[in-house]
């Protein structure tokens, strides 16, 4: 099915989207998003505040011979353009979701023949008047019941997204499996800050003949471990007990969390009479990792929930 109203310009807050160009700008400013994210777009802005459903969408970006997991590309679509749009599932400005139906778009919107205006100014400034006997409409989304929306990752900023994993990204895994190798991964770093701080005195008999100044090596292993205890005590709590939103609080966290998880990676460099150098070296590096893994397990369980309730 061909894209309709090809003469076409929608604005909608900040952002405008070109129906003839294919192009979308937020403040003047042109934003990357792909062909089937914008088609999508473009459905909803054609009808705002009602539902459009997934077949409809089924049909404009697959024809019937094409053979797609549906589900699985339908997802990454509306996850692209939520993300363009700084938009989120769980508190949507512009998109909802409607479990199992398909979306709605929130927002007001102004449909605008093209030449009628010139294309948005930056932010801040003023924009001229349209030319005499142009038209334009407004369109208010119609109102609707509220429907819970469902789950998804919330976008991340661009500097995050352009090194790490994206949720769009990774595989869907049931939270129960995710909550299991979270939990462990906790307990664990419990274990190393309580084994440490219990043999505290071997700990500073070998790093005091290995280095001549250790004593401030000594007062970091304290405070990290101090400060580590109550954070990791904290995650086991809240992944035990299944606490709403813990992706969105670890990555609150993960800025303290990184740097202190970097160092203990380190400790196995304390068992090297034990284990040898060629295995201490092996252990942190894997340990060097574990804060990554630990954010994308969480985005696998968050993905999971989203396709679950879609």
């Amino acid at each position: 099915m061909a894209p309709t109203s090809p003469q076409i310009l929608f604005r909608f807050g900040v952002y405008e989207a070109d129906a003839n160009t294919g192009e979308l700008r937020k403040s003047g400013v042109r934003l990357r998003l792909q062909e089937q994210p914008f088609q999508v777009l473009l459905m909803l802005l054609e009808r705002p505040g009602e539902l459009v459903t997934r077949e409809e969408i089924r049909q404009r970006l697959w024809p019937a011979d094409t053979f797609v997991d549906f589900d699985h590309s339908l997802n990454t679509v509306i996850n692209k353009l939520r993300e363009t749009l700084g938009d989120s599932a769980s508190n949507p400005r512009f998109v909802e979701t409607l479990a199992r139906r398909g979306y709605r778009f929130l927002a007001p919107v102004e449909r605008i023949p093209a030449g009628a205006v010139p294309a948005a100014t930056p932010a801040g400034n003023v924009q001229p008047p349209a030319s005499a006997g142009s038209k334009m409409t407004r369109v208010e989304p119609r109102p609707a019941e509220k429907t819970t929306a469902a789950p998804a990752a919330v976008p991340q900023n661009a500097a995050a997204t352009s090194v790490l994993t994206q949720a769009d990204e990774v595989p869907a895994v049931a939270r129960r499996h995710v909550r299991v190798l979270f939990f462990l991964i906790q307990l664990m770093y419990l274990c190393f800050y309580i084994a440490a701080l219990a043999r505290l005195a071997q700990v500073q008999d070998l790093l005091q003949r290995a280095l001549q100044h250790h004593e401030w090596l000594i007062v970091i292993l304290i405070a990290s471990a101090a400060i580590g205890i109550p954070v990791r005590l904290y995650l086991i709590a809240a992944v035990a007990f299944d606490v709403r939103g813990l992706t969105g609080k670890f990555r609150t966290l993960f800025p303290v969390l990184f740097p202190l998880d970097e160092l203990w990676a380190l400790s196995p460099f304390l068992l090297t009479p034990q284990i040898g150098l060629g295995l201490a070296l092996a252990a942190s590096a894997a340990l060097i990792y574990v804060p990554f893994s630990e954010r994308t397990l969480l985005l696998m369980g968050d993905r999971h929930a989203t396709e679950s309730r879609m």
